[in-house]
């Protein structure tokens, strides 16, 4: 606001200025157009002042540790709700020990459990502070964030309840994730924060890092759905082999069936030939044809 009070000053000095050098004849003009510019810059002072209040209320609220949690647990939800269905992460999953986790990742039969907490006012008081005080204040920040990582690794990997054997911990900012991860130390140092946390398989994510976790785990579902797809359509096809040899051996019966079938049509057909030769024969006889000589028909007389 003081800012803001400095700079209509100026230009109100400005402006009087430019009255002093002028004619009379532009001076009402002029006046009027003090008059606006400084109506304008009232307003925009106030709107100065309306949003620093705003923003001092929310790092008021921001000081409550528990509703900080919140809003973290918040916009994690919202960031899991943009990229993965809703089937694929559930938040504040319980597990047997009554302990409660911000939010499990779904892949495949197992879990992937996510903390949002963070402890912010000792990274607040790292990023205060200078010098020989600084040092000390890193030294005590990082022992506070390994001890985080202790909490996170006892509490939330269990791979006996259905998790994988590591957990992510989010923090949601990109300046306190330097200042927690990457600043000042060699990531290659088991005794460094990050060395700690993958010794411990804790993982810490930022937004824009656990928003790349999300994509690659993202298309890893698609892979794992493609596969499953694969898998019932080669069961299917299974099951269409055997309906198919169940057929087959079905056809290869009705098969056989037939063949007997004909084979015993074209003996009674020939045996029917037969009959029917010896029939004609007889029947020839009866009627007075002479056995042996075809034609010639008995007399009578004798």
């Amino acid at each position: 606001m003081s800012a803001a009070v400095a700079i209509a000053i100026v230009v109100l000095v400005v402006l009087l200025a430019l009255l002093v050098l002028r004619g009379s004849a532009d001076q009402t003009r002029t006046l009027r157009d003090v008059h606006e510019r400084l109506g304008a810059l009232g307003e925009a002072t106030k709107r100065l002042e309306t949003m620093g209040s705003a923003v001092t209320e929310v790092q008021q609220l921001l000081q409550v540790p528990k509703l900080r949690g919140t809003i973290g647990e918040i916009w994690l939800e919202e960031l899991l709700r943009q990229i993965l269905p809703a089937s694929h992460y559930q938040m504040q999953h319980v597990f047997r020990s009554g302990e409660r986790v911000d939010a499990v990742l779904r892949l495949g039969d197992r879990l992937v459990p996510v903390d949002a907490k963070f402890p912010l006012e000792a990274c607040q008081r790292l990023l205060a502070t200078t010098g020989v005080e600084a040092e000390r204040e890193a030294r005590t920040f990082a022992r506070t964030l390994k001890e985080r990582i202790d909490e996170i690794a006892d509490k939330y990997i269990r791979p006996d309840e259905g998790t994988y054997d590591f957990a992510l911990m989010y923090i949601p900012a990109e300046n306190v994730y330097y200042e927690a991860v990457l600043r000042a130390e060699d990531p290659g140092d088991a005794k460094s924060v990050l060395g700690h946390a993958l010794r411990r398989r804790v993982i810490p994510v930022s937004p824009h890092t656990f928003y790349a976790y999300l994509l690659v785990i993202l298309h890893g579902l698609k892979g794992m759905r493609v596969d499953q797809q694969a898998r019932e359509i080669q069961d299917q096809l299974g099951g269409l082999r055997q309906q198919f040899e169940a057929f087959w051996t079905a056809f290869q019966t009705v098969g056989a069936h037939l063949a007997n079938a004909q084979k015993r049509f074209e003996e009674s057909e020939r045996q029917a030939g037969r009959v029917q030769e010896r029939f004609e024969r007889i029947t020839g006889v009866d009627n007075g044809a002479v056995p042996g000589e075809p034609g010639r028909v008995r007399d009578g007389s004798g």
